[in-house]
C-alpha cells in the first residue's frame, strides 16, 4: 500500500486538492474492479483540523495533521491562490514537513502554482520545474535558484515532479498513476478523466506579454519599439543604437531585465501577433506571416511551432472555428 499525502495549505485551490484525491481513489476502484487490490492509502493533511478557502466559502477538514503523518509515500502540493508571496508566508509551517517526507524518501510533486511553495523549501535549488505559463516571470523573480521550463507540462527530477497551468496537472497525475501501477491502468485512468494522456507542452495555451517588471528603461524603450513595430525586421544592434547601449551591454541587460535574448523576445512577440490574427481573422498563412515580419514560409513555420507547439495551420484550426469550416 502506498501512502498518499494530500497537503491542505492556506490559500490553496480547492480543486487541486479535490482531483488527485479523486484521481487515486478512482485508481483504486479501478483495481480493485479487475480483481486487484487497491493499491493508494489517499489521505488529505494538514497543519491544523480545519483549513478554510476562498474567503471562508470552503472548509476542509484534514484526515491528518502533519505530526500525524510519520512517511508518505508521495506528496502532493496543490496550487495556492492569490498572491504567491503571501500565499507561501501563510504556509512556511508546511516546508519543514515536506523536506522531513522527501529526505525519508517520499516523492514529491507540486500541481501548477504550488510549484511556489515547493521551491519556497529549497528543494528545487539547482533543479528544472514547470509551472503556470502565466506565473513563469514570477516565479523567476522569487526562485532564481530553480530553472523554470517553459511550456513544458510534466518536469521530473530526483524524485521531484511538478506540471504545468490550470488542468495540465491532469497530465502529471496520469504520468504518477502509470508509474505506481502500470500502462494500462493509466490509460483506462485517461478516458475516464478524459484527459489526453501524452500531451507534453502548455505551449499551445500561452500568452506572451512580456516582461516589463523592471527598471531598466533602455529595455523598456527598446521593448515598446519592438512591439510597434512588428511587420519590420528588427536589427540588434540599430535597437541597441537606438537606445544609446553597446550591443554587448545592451545584450546582456536586456536578457537579465526579460529573461530572452532579443531574438527570443521578437521572436515571441511576433508569433504572440500572429496567433490574435490566426484566432481572430481569416487571413491565410502567408498574409499572415508578412504581416508579422517574415518572409520564409519554413522559417516562420519553425519558429511558430517552436513557441506554440502546433503548426499555424493546426493552432488557427484549434482556435478559430470559421478558419477551419472554411478550409
Amino acid at each position: 500500500m502506498k501512502n498518499v499525502a494530500i497537503l491542505v495549505p492556506e490559500s490553496s485551490v480547492l480543486q487541486a486538492i479535490a482531483d488527485p484525491q479523486y484521481c487515486f481513489s478512482a485508481v483504486n476502484q479501478f483495481m480493485a474492479a479487475s480483481g486487484r487490490k487497491p493499491l493508494f492509502n489517499v489521505q488529505l493533511v494538514g497543519a491544523k483540523k480545519e483549513v478554510r478557502l476562498n474567503g471562508g466559502t470552503y472548509s476542509i477538514h484534514p484526515d491528518k495533521l502533519l505530526k500525524e503523518v510519520k512517511k508518505a509515500d508521495l506528496v502532493f502540493i496543490p496550487a495556492l491562490f492569490g498572491d504567491m508571496e503571501a500565499a507561501v508566508k501563510s504556509n512556511r509551517v508546511l516546508s519543514p514537513w515536506i523536506v522531513d517526507q522527501y529526505k525519508k524518501g517520499a516523492e514529491v510533486a507540486s500541481l501548477c502554482v504550488g510549484a511556489f511553495l515547493l521551491a519556497s523549501t529549497g528543494l528545487l535549488n539547482g533543479k528544472k520545474c514547470s509551472t503556470h505559463w502565466g506565473f513563469t516571470n514570477e516565479f523567476r523573480d522569487m526562485f532564481p535558484e530553480v530553472e523554470v521550463q517553459d511550456g513544458s507540462i510534466v518536469t521530473e527530477e530526483n524524485g521531484i515532479y511538478s506540471s504545468g497551468g490550470a488542468n495540465s496537472y491532469w497530465n502529471l497525475l496520469l504520468h504518477l498513476v502509470e508509474k505506481y501501477t502500470d500502462r494500462e491502468t493509466a490509460i483506462l485512468a485517461s478516458k475516464y478523466f478524459a484527459i489526453d494522456i501524452d500531451r507534453s507542452s502548455q505551449s499551445a495555451f500561452a500568452i506572451f506579454k512580456g516582461q516589463k517588471e523592471h527598471k531598466d528603461d533602455a529595455v523598456k524603450k527598446a521593448q515598446e519599439y519592438i512591439e510597434q513595430h512588428i511587420e519590420d525586421k528588427i536589427n540588434v544592434d540599430e535597437l541597441a543604437a537606438s537606445v544609446s547601449v553597446g550591443r554587448r551591454s545592451f545584450e546582456r541587460r536586456f536578457r537579465m531585465a526579460t529573461s530572452n535574448s532579443v531574438l527570443e523576445y521578437v521572436q515571441r512577440i511576433k508569433i504572440e501577433a500572429a496567433k490574435r490574427s490566426f484566432e481572430t481573422s481569416r487571413k491565410n498563412i502567408n498574409e499572415v506571416m508578412f504581416n508579422v515580419g517574415y518572409t520564409d514560409t519554413k522559417g516562420f513555420r519553425t519558429t511558430f511551432k517552436k513557441i506554440t507547439g502546433l503548426t499555424p495551420v493546426e493552432y488557427r484550426n484549434k482556435y478559430n472555428k470559421m478558419a477551419a469550416v472554411n478550409q
